[in-house]
């Protein structure tokens, strides 16, 4: 029988290979984190990516895997955390529009299918015409439901909750909020920080 070490090694092994291979194609930057450093999740979105993004050329200008039901304007203005390469991979389109302005998404965060980030609208009195683009940022541990929109300028803090269906027509930056609506609108402030535990019955009768 392997012993639980002897796998640990012979993944090791693999992953140092995949990466290898995966380098051919893909940033080395991104090929990093709990999907390819303890799961084969990664590796999976690799081959598939070589298949949509190489051969026949969907997304083929992105240097992570990325599946082809995903829109992203242009990878260089966007920012996250490899550790959640996962909200490109799932099989729900999303749309990340960002050609002029960045989209900056923190550690933890989760994105559902049909979320759409936009960074510019048109022009109404010139629909051939863009209005100046503005940065989106999301902070860290939020939730983004399904077919929500997040337009141009807006800022969520930490731990912000935005309902399915929402539109995010403005800045939430305090966090720690669920938000939902068209416009968003506050509906429930979140605890900062996690609510102690009751104490022991048996704690509460000791001398102090």
């Amino acid at each position: 029988m392997v012993s639980r070490e002897t796998k640990r090694r012979l993944f090791s092994i693999l992953v140092r290979v995949f990466t290898a291979f995966g380098s051919v194609f893909y940033d080395r930057r991104y090929l990093r984190g709990r999907y390819f450093d303890d799961s084969f999740d990664g590796w999976r979105w690799v081959i598939r990516g070589i298949f949509w993004q190489k051969i026949l050329r969907f997304n083929s200008a992105i240097p992570w895997p990325v599946s082809p039901l995903n829109a992203i304007s242009v990878p260089y203005n966007i920012t996250f955390d490899p550790d959640d390469i996962n909200m490109f991979n799932e099989m729900g389109g999303k749309y990340f529009q960002n050609f002029l302005g960045s989209i900056t998404i923190g550690s933890g965060t989760w994105i559902a299918s049909n979320v759409g980030l936009i960074t510019s609208n048109h022009d109404p009195s010139n629909l051939d015409r863009n209005l100046p683009g503005k940065n989106i940022s999301i902070g860290a541990h939020c939730w983004i439901g399904m077919n929500s929109v997040i337009l141009p300028g807006v800022t969520l803090g930490d731990h912000t909750v935005v309902g399915a269906g929402s539109v995010v027509t403005k800045s939430f930056p305090e966090g720690y909020l669920v938000i939902v609506g068209n416009p968003a609108r506050v509906i429930r402030r979140l605890p900062s920080a996690p609510e102690p535990e009751p104490a022991c019955p048996d704690d509460q009768n000791k001398d102090v």
